[in-house]
């Protein structure tokens, strides 16, 4: 199972990690704790010597609720930053989060290698053709609305039977544009309760059935520190803990805040698996 970043095959039979580096003042872990340009240098940095295969950049909030922004300042945020990491690490393999074509074109051209898009092209329709026209893989995240009303939009007849099917029509859409590299995201945390999180978690070997390599993004959420009534910083033993689930369940790529753990994980699961 490969996919092509920016003509490098990248080989997912071992599953890899990606490190998380928000350029938001709001995100619901680590919004605001950094805001230089050496800031996220140092940051990512830190997370490609720890084993980051990718570094997925975002500079629009979705966390539950989070306060809309203007295309202009997601560009504004992000550019800047996609430049200084692709500069400072010409090897680097960026995914840059956004449901916006424009940023998402904007960010490949200035040496992005993918795109994470938590709409899956609902909220942009142009968001497909684009990525098909610049030939780079694509993340399929499941969600329901946008990040100011998907909490309300949880109601399934059966959860994973409607993520699948979900999936199902969004990979056929993606195919008829030309996409080749596909990723697909259950989305844990998005249109979801905590309930449904981990009744997904538990099933989530059934998303084998798309035949295309799976990301588990579960670090740090509500699902791991509302369980046990503490806060977003209190809770990385939990989110290890998920994400070796989630690797003997079949996910190809851990994203997550936190490298150096995760990479522990990959290596001591795939030591079971020898």
């Amino acid at each position: 199972m490969y996919i092509n970043c920016k003509g490098r095959l990248i080989d997912l039979s071992t599953p890899k990690v990606m490190g998380i580096l928000n350029v938001t003042p709001d995100s619901f872990y680590d919004g605001g704790r950094r805001k230089t340009k050496m800031d996220f240098l140092l940051h990512a940095e830190k997370m490609l010597k720890e084993g980051a295969t990718f570094i997925d950049v975002g500079a629009y909030s979705s966390r539950p609720g989070a306060i809309d922004i203007s295309e202009e300042e997601e560009i504004d945020r992000i550019l800047p930053v996609v430049e200084s990491l692709v500069g400072n690490f010409p090897d680097i393999l960026l995914s840059v989060d956004t449901f916006r074509s424009i940023v998402a074109k904007r960010s490949i051209e200035a040496g992005a290698a993918m795109i994470n898009d938590i709409s899956a092209g609902n909220l942009d329709k142009a968001m497909m053709k684009t990525v098909a026209n610049l030939q780079v893989p694509y993340i399929l995240m499941h969600m329901r609305g946008t990040p100011q009303n998907m909490k309300d939009l949880n109601e399934y007849d059966d959860l994973v039977e409607d993520v699948l099917f979900y999936f199902s029509e969004k990979i056929s859409e993606a195919r008829d544009h030309g996409i080749n590299d596909l990723i697909v995201d259950p989305g844990f945390g998005f249109s979801k309760n905590i309930s449904q999180n981990f009744e997904l978690l538990s099933r989530l070997e059934l998303l084998q059935k798309l035949n295309l390599p799976v990301l588990s993004a579960l670090s740090r959420k509500s699902l791991i520190y509302k369980t046990f009534q503490t806060t977003p910083d209190e809770a990385l033993n939990g989110t290890t803990v998920l994400n070796t689930i989630s690797l003997l369940k079949g996910a190809k790529i851990l994203r997550v805040h936190d490298v150096k753990e995760a990479v522990e994980c990959v290596k001591l699961v795939g030591r079971m698996e020898n």
